[in-house]
């Protein structure tokens, strides 16, 4: 049974080493958050996921990473300086901030409870501005981006010239983005320092609607086949009023967080709006022509956009699981093997000289491929317990009989089911086990 409680990952973040609290030591920064030794690695397997997905599989997306800071013409063009904001109110009772559009009741202060407590609401721009070099001034301004698509328009060009691909095709990234948020909120769902998953797939005019559904669709699968139920998903249309300025339709892949469906990933359609735009303002021509037909044209936009770490917290709470084995209640994260941390265990029944040089010897063959966890202490039932709630698939168990037959135990996650296996065949047997 999936998490029905934030607090339950939460707990189980912080405990196990997923994640803390960043600059915890100095009482935290609100909204920020470090990925300790086992969140860095699902973090980064989240991401390595959907790159293979994205790039690896396919011959028409490539991969490229632009820079987090840039010029104030980047965002003049794509129009963030001017329309990238929230309403902003502030409550005259308690002096807190709210975003106007996320309040249930909109004459109710959700910190205090006074009522007819809020000021005019005023537009607040979300993104974080800062200077290079030296010498303030506006000559020095530059901002963080808020988002990793517009190093993807403003390098179309250079990635159509260089790659040698033609429409359709899509220019993938994943990185950092920076959104200075009014009400930053449930966890890693809402912060001001995140990651995203986006791609931009270019395609002539007339197929946008096709590749839009494709899009949605592709993207939907994804997570089913990572290990999301599909019960827990959704993929919702925006409404009219609730469509970007340059989007002519938008569908989110929303899952059921503890709070309700919220959002993972929004799938645009952003036609020819930030090729023309970049173009205006640079003053560079960003088209495609084809030779085939002797026609020039500004390519049309699908662009699949997903938060790396909200992806993260909805495959933890859809993979937390409470159970009972051998009259003991136990917690598993029945993660999908290519996004668990560690894919493989190796725990040697005791700490006696007599076994660690041979553990040790299963460990290097086993992490040739894998991420493999070493842990010789407490004894194995515990060890056991402690690799299932962090999600490892399999364990491998070197025992004393291990010196005699070569042979060792290798359980299984979610079953708990053990088979022996000879040492010389234990790569082909946990390739075969975890897929790949």
């Amino acid at each position: 049974m999936a998490a029905t409680d934030l607090d339950q990952i939460v707990s189980l973040c912080k405990r196990r080493g997923f994640v803390y609290q960043s600059a915890e030591i100095y009482g935290g920064f609100r909204s920020t958050y470090d990925y300790g030794p086992l969140g860095s690695l699902l973090l980064r397997n989240v991401k390595e996921a959907w790159v293979r997905s994205m790039v690896q599989q396919r011959d028409d997306v490539v991969l490229i990473d632009a820079a987090i800071l840039g010029p104030p013409q980047v965002w003049e063009a794509s129009g963030h300086l001017g329309n990238f904001s929230d309403p902003l109110v502030d409550c005259t009772n308690c002096k807190t901030r709210h975003r106007l559009d996320k309040l249930e009741d909109p004459d109710t202060c959700p910190e205090c409870g006074e009522k007819n407590s809020f000021t005019e609401a005023r537009e607040f721009n979300l993104m974080f501005k800062t200077q290079a070099g030296p010498v303030e001034g506006a000559g020095a301004d530059a901002y963080l981006r808020p988002e990793t698509a517009q190093g993807m328009f403003t390098n179309f060009a250079n990635v159509l010239q260089t790659s040698r691909k033609k429409p359709p095709f899509g220019i993938a990234q994943v990185g950092k983005s920076f959104r200075n948020e009014i009400t930053p909120q449930n966890w890693i769902f809402r912060t001001r320092e995140f990651e995203q998953m986006e791609m931009e797939f270019f395609v002539p005019p007339a197929e946008s609607e096709q590749w839009y559904e494709y899009w949605c669709n592709e993207r939907l699968n994804w997570y089913i086949e990572h290990g999301i139920p599909a019960d827990m998903l959704i993929l919702r249309p925006h409404d009219a009023d609730e469509l970007s300025h340059y989007s002519t339709g938008t569908s989110d892949v929303e899952f059921k967080f503890p709070w309700g469906f919220d959002e993972l990933e929004g799938i645009a359609q952003r036609t020819d709006y930030d090729l023309k735009a970049h173009a205006a303002v640079s003053g560079e021509r960003l088209d495609y022509f084809d030779p085939q037909t002797n026609e020039r044209y500004v390519p049309y936009v699908i662009e699949p956009a997903a938060g790396a770490t909200r992806t993260m917290a909805a495959f933890l709470l859809a993979a937390y699981d409470e159970d009972e084995v051998n009259g003991e209640s136990r917690t598993v994260l029945r993660l999908h093997p290519r996004l668990a941390p560690y894919k493989v265990a190796v725990l040697p029944l005791s700490k006696k000289d007599t076994l660690t040089p041979l553990a040790h010897e299963v460990r290097k063959l086993l992490a040739d491929r894998y991420l493999v966890d070493y842990d010789e202490t407490q004894n194995i039932g515990k060890r056991y317990r402690r690799q299932d709630e962090i999600g490892t698939p399999l364990a491998v168990t070197v025992d004393f009989d291990s010196l005699d037959d070569n042979a060792v135990t290798v359980r299984d996650r979610d079953t708990t089911e053990q088979v022996r296996v000879p040492i010389d065949e234990l790569l082909s047997t946990v390739s075969g086990r975890l897929g790949f």
